[in-house]
């Protein structure tokens, strides 16, 4: 539903006071009047948008409520948020309201009725109920949205997966959990949410939570794991297998490499979820293995070569 602002269609300031609204409608219905403009599609729609924004800010009472959802809007929208995601049931009026219109300030200006003054848009509806006579008119409400946690396992969060769902009609529905996912991620299942009276069903959104893993420590798309390797090889150097998400990779480790060195595995991390960034990395940090139980003859090959560094 498209946010309408009132105070821009007049051309008035948010503060600006009655006379100043009354004066701007006045100049402005003059104008674009419909019987001032005979054929004129766009002039008689632009008389509607002047009539509908004064029938709001000329009375104190739907003034007042405009502009605590205005507020309200604005910071919906600074946090990015979507039209379809807004929670517009508790602005609505309800099914079977209705408001009155006064139409002195039209009938005045040309010495006749309203002339076209009709056809309020639906957010005028939503917020102040319909204005048409006959029966009440039940609004068309979108449902609500419904969020939902969702547990995985950080090999799904590699891989993606999917899961099934029942709705609230019984029929079974799958999701696809894409690649990347991070806990805190929100996956958003169209129209799987409430139903609605009349409109659309809300929205589905999963809270992802990913697990911990028996091996890996995920720092955003960065994993780290710890990996032992013999004093031999540290000392003399070597490869060793480096587990990852994936199938392993062989690690070459420098002659003389330190207990707690870490070693960067580019692009064996996790997968990106968006495009603006790049798989991650795999931080290897390796653990020397001393040994515990010596025999005699390899304690005094270690006092040997103690005695040749010393030296």
């Amino acid at each position: 539903m498209e946010y309408k602002d009132y105070y821009k269609t007049l051309g008035v300031s948010r503060n600006a006071s009655q006379d100043e609204i009354r004066k701007a409608f006045r100049e402005l219905a003059r104008q674009h009047h419909p019987d001032a403009n005979k054929g004129n599609k766009q002039a008689e729609e632009k008389f509607k948008e002047l009539n509908e924004a004064y029938q709001v800010l000329s009375d104190a009472d739907k003034r007042q409520k405009y502009d605590q959802f205005g507020a309200n809007w604005e910071q919906f929208s600074r946090t990015g948020g979507r039209p379809e995601d807004f929670d517009w049931g508790q602005w609505s009026a309800g099914p079977g309201t209705y408001t009155r219109v006064n139409l002195d300030d039209l009938q005045d200006l040309f010495g006749g009725g309203p002339g076209g003054a009709g056809g309020f848009s639906d957010f005028f509806e939503t917020l102040f109920g319909g204005v048409r006579g006959g029966a009440p008119r039940r609004q068309a409400m979108r449902g609500q949205n419904i969020e939902q946690s969702l547990e995985i396992t950080l090999d799904e969060a590699y891989h993606g997966t999917t899961r099934m769902f029942q709705g609230q009609n019984g029929a079974r529905f799958e999701v696809t959990i894409p690649k990347g996912v991070r806990t805190g991620s929100k996956v958003r299942v169209s129209g799987k949410g409430g139903a609605g009276a009349g409109g659309a069903s809300g929205d589905l959104y999963l809270k992802i939570k990913v697990l911990p893993h028996l091996h890996f420590k995920r720092e955003k798309n960065n994993l780290r794991i710890d990996v032992d390797i013999d004093l031999f090889t540290a000392v003399l150097g070597g490869e060793i297998s480096v587990p990852t998400m994936g199938k392993p990779v062989i690690l070459t480790v420098k002659p003389g490499t330190q207990n707690g060195s870490t070693f960067r595995l580019r692009g064996k991390g996790m997968p990106s979820l968006g495009k603006k960034e790049g798989p991650g990395d795999i931080l290897v940090t390796l653990n020397v293995r001393l040994p515990d139980k010596l025999n005699q003859e390899e304690k005094r090959l270690f006092e040997q070569l103690r005695d040749l560094q010393e030296k």
